[in-house]
């Protein structure tokens, strides 16, 4: 049964159940002549009253449920604590000398033609249990979620109907199915999955309350992700056996669709976290992660509620329009890489509910009925009877263990049915290396490793020509400061380029320094795919199986019996298939196979010995090409990650040198028109014009040729004042006359933010081209060369004398240990 909560509510449809129904029972009569047989008339009578209750209990359960849900849930568990003291007082079985009378018939919820009847009161309990988680979902249903108040009830029913099917699973459902006839609602699977679906929907709840009061994103998207995994589970439940035959298209339906609203919803909240915090890549591939499961989604959403699926159109349009803006602001301002979808770590996720303890609702210790019938006869035969059944469990739980692992062990020392399997064609890797492989050839295999190498290319030259254009912008600065100190000789006061330049110079120098180092270690690196490549390239085999040697049939036989001991062998393997299905004989089945020894002659006319020793030179190459692949896959991401975070650092510098030259230029022509006024006025005798300064490479901005007398007088200030400074222009800090020494850099960025190395670490928002506003001051002294990075197997670089733990560790370091995927592709993740 599904249903919203409110007719302005598109995406709170929600799932709850209808009870189990059952046939009328009688209780009353043969409890009664159970009591005066063994115990006396008298005894019955005097429990006439209990008697009668129980029976009104069950008529009352046998009728259509209650309007008033409520009423319904206080009748089942008054009814599940009557049968919890009937079980110790009544022994109920086909016994003679037990209650053999009463046979329980409960119909299938979800296929009601399915029954299952016994004579025994777990069935009983186990189908009260479920119809109270039943009650509870249906109370969760009735509340108005469109309030807070509605919301929070509902999620506490859907809380306590999981804690219901949670009791059920753990305390009746094994019981119940060990019957003569059982169904597939009490089984503990299904128990287990409607108590994810409860806790789900009571999760949900939580999260519309989260939207509702304003929760942060990244709240949201905890809550929101874990109501999905909820989902999940109960989806992957449903999709195995023996669920998957017997709920109804609109159930699974349902459920899938929720697993990925819920999803995405997650991916949704997180990237807006993620747009804040500029991590443009991130955001990119988490939208594309969340369209693409709405997707795949909506290819199965036949039968499903119309209101879920005008929900995830919605949110569908939601991830779309942000994916498209984040595209958009990545290829104009961010250009970073995107990382793949399975180098993504999964979202966080934070559950807010847990099942109800059903213990103390459900503890029937303190209940009277039938207080006065215990005598020791009684007891005695409750107790055989109780023990008798649980011995039954756990005696067959341990002896069908212990028979499936022993059996798992001797097939595999040997070596079956892999050698089997082998023969035939059918290769298999072991799982651990299968995974290996498998991650290896996600993130492009070793044929991917030349495009990964053509980046370090690209990204090498494009740090190269940032450097070289720096440089040239200082040394055009510096000639045309050379030609001005030229032409006007002593006058020319302010200090040399390469005085105020010589920290800059030295950060490029460093800089050039660590590319030539780095460049050396890209050509190590290089070296070692060319040398590895043989190696390496088992990798790329598709299937991997394909590169496993074959197990041949011998080139000479001497009496043609192969074929008769592969037959015997492979009978023997069915038979030991068939009995395992039947989970019985499985050590005496081993026993006989060994007696025959038909492994062994196998063994020896196939020359398993040294295919198995073949197979495993085959895995070792296996293992050594996928080691030396991480090994070199790490390298390159760590060099990526060096081109990147320099690249930051040269566009930092750079910054910092356009603004020392555009200083510099500003004061140059103030410096020539005050040169200007000086020799007008010791010319004006002479009536002679200022002019005559006019060749230079900057000629007075803002001044007539001819100035008035009061204009031209020879300029008398104090040699220490500060150049003149027009009114409009702020004043330019570190510039004085005469000079002081110039030991840090002598201008102001106009904007700053806190001292920090400039490359070590790629920087918060992980933009590997920051907008050139931006910029960062260093600490007067700080060195900004840092060694490249090492490359290949060490420090291929000379360290410069660095005081100890004055800055961190080089950007690129000794190769740290390969992990798979997720953790291993796109350079611009931060680790």
């Amino acid at each position: 049964m599904a249903a919203p909560s409110s007719a302005s509510a598109t995406t709170n449809v929600m799932l709850a159940l209808y009870e189990k129904k059952t046939t009328s029972i009688d209780l009353y009569r043969p409890l009664r002549n159970y009591i005066a047989f063994n115990y006396s008339e008298r005894e019955a009578q005097n429990l006439e009253d209990d008697l009668q209750t129980l029976k009104q209990l069950r008529s009352d359960v046998e009728r259509q449920p209650d309007p008033s849900f409520p009423a319904r849930r206080d009748l089942l568990q008054s009814y599940f604590k009557a049968l919890c003291l009937v079980e110790t007082r009544f022994p109920i079985s086909p016994d003679n000398d037990h209650v053999n009378s009463l046979t329980f018939v409960w119909h299938d919820a979800f296929k009601n033609r399915q029954k299952a009847s016994q004579q025994n009161i777990h069935l009983e309990k186990a189908a009260v249990l479920f119809n109270l988680g039943a009650v509870y979902s249906q109370i969760g249903l009735s509340y108005d979620r469109s309030t807070v108040d509605g919301r929070r009830q509902a999620s506490h029913a859907f809380i306590t109907a999981a804690g219901a099917f949670a009791f059920l699973r753990d305390n009746a459902a094994t019981k119940a199915s060990i019957g003569s006839s059982t169904t597939v609602d009490l089984s503990v699977e299904c128990a287990g999955m409607l108590e994810r679906l409860m806790l789900a929907q009571a999760q949900e709840c939580v999260f519309e309350n989260s939207i509702a009061k304003g929760s942060t994103p990244g709240v949201c998207a905890k809550i929101s992700r874990q109501v999905g995994l909820y989902y999940e589970e109960a989806l992957a439940a449903l999709n195995a056996a023996p669920l998957n035959q017997h709920f109804d298209k609109g159930w699974i339906s349902h459920v899938q669709l929720k697993a990925a609203l819920f999803f995405a919803e997650a991916c949704y909240r997180y990237c807006l976290e993620l747009h804040e915090k500029e991590e443009i890549a991130e955001e990119i591939a988490r939208l594309k992660n969340g369209v693409a499961a709405l997707s795949e989604a909506k290819k199965s959403s036949k039968g499903a509620p119309a209101q879920l699926v005008d929900a995830i159109n919605k949110l569908e349009a939601s991830l779309n329009r942000n994916l498209e803006r984040a595209v958009k602001e990545n290829d104009r301002v961010y250009l970073m890489r995107v990382p793949s979808p399975s180098s993504l770590p999964p979202l966080p996720a934070f559950s807010m509910v847990k099942p109800m303890a059903m213990n103390e609702v459900l503890d029937a210790s303190k209940e009277k009925m039938f207080a006065s019938l215990v005598p020791d006869s009684s007891a005695k035969a409750l107790s055989r009877y109780t023990e008798m059944v649980d011995e039954i469990i756990r005696t067959q739980a341990e002896k069908l263990q212990q028979a499936s692992e022993l059996t798992r062990v001797r097939l595999k020392e040997m070596d079956l049915p892999e050698s089997i399997l082998a023969l035939e064609g059918n290769f298999t890797l072991p799982n651990d290396l299968k995974e290996d492989v498998e991650a290896v050839q996600i993130c492009g295999g070793p044929a991917g490793l030349e495009a990964e190498l053509q980046q370090l290319k690209d990204l090498r030259r494009v740090n190269q020509e940032m450097l070289l254009q720096v440089e040239e912008l200082l040394q055009k600065e510096a000639r045309e400061d050379g030609q001005f100190r030229s032409q006007f000789g002593t006058r020319w006061t302010r200090p040399q380029s390469s005085t105020l330049t010589k920290n800059l110079q030295d950060r490029l120098n460093r800089f050039a320094a660590n590319l030539k180092q780095a460049t050396d270690s890209d050509a190590r690196i290089e070296r070692s795919v060319r040398e590895h490549s043989a190696l390496m390239s088992i990798l790329d085999r598709r299937p991997i199986e394909s590169a496993l040697p074959t197990l041949a049939r011998p080139i000479m036989s001497l009496d043609a019996n192969e074929d008769a001991i592969l037959g015997a062998l492979k009978q023997s393997l069915r038979q030991l298939e068939t009995l395992g299905a039947e989970r019985a004989g499985l050590e005496d089945m081993l026993k006989e196979m060994k007696r025959k020894a038909q492994n062994e002659d196998f063994s020896a006319i196939f020359n398993l010995e040294d295919y198995k020793a073949s197979r495993e030179k085959c895995y070792k190459q296996i293992q050594a090409g996928i080691a030396k692949f991480r090994e070199i896959k790490d390298n390159i991401n760590e060099g990526l990650k060096f081109y990147v975070t320099l690249q930051d650092a040269i566009t930092n510098v750079k910054q910092q040198c356009s603004d020392f030259v555009m200083t510099r230029n500003m004061q140059c022509r103030e410096m020539i028109e005050d040169v200007q006024r000086q020799m007008a006025g010791l010319s004006f005798q002479d009536n002679k014009t200022t002019g005559v300064y006019n060749s230079g490479s900057y000629p007075p901005a803002g001044h007539q040729a001819q100035r008035s007398s009061s204009q031209s007088q020879i300029d008398t200030r104090p040699q220490s004042a500060p150049y003149y400074q027009p009114p409009e222009q702020p004043a330019m800090a570190g510039y004085g006359h005469p000079a002081p020494p110039y030991s840090s850099p002598p201008y102001s960025a106009p904007q700053q933010l806190p001292h920090q190395p400039p490359y070590h670490v790629p920087p918060p928002s992980g933009a590997p081209y920051p907008p050139p506003q931006v910029q960062q001051q260093p600490p007067p002294g700080h060195e900004y060369g840092q060694p490249a990075y090492p490359g290949w197997r060490g420090p291929y670089y000379n360290a410069h004398a660095q005081q100890s733990g004055s800055m961190p560790r080089p950007p690129y370091t000794v190769p740290s240990p390969y992990h798979p995927p997720p953790h291993q592709s796109g350079y611009y993740k931060q680790q």
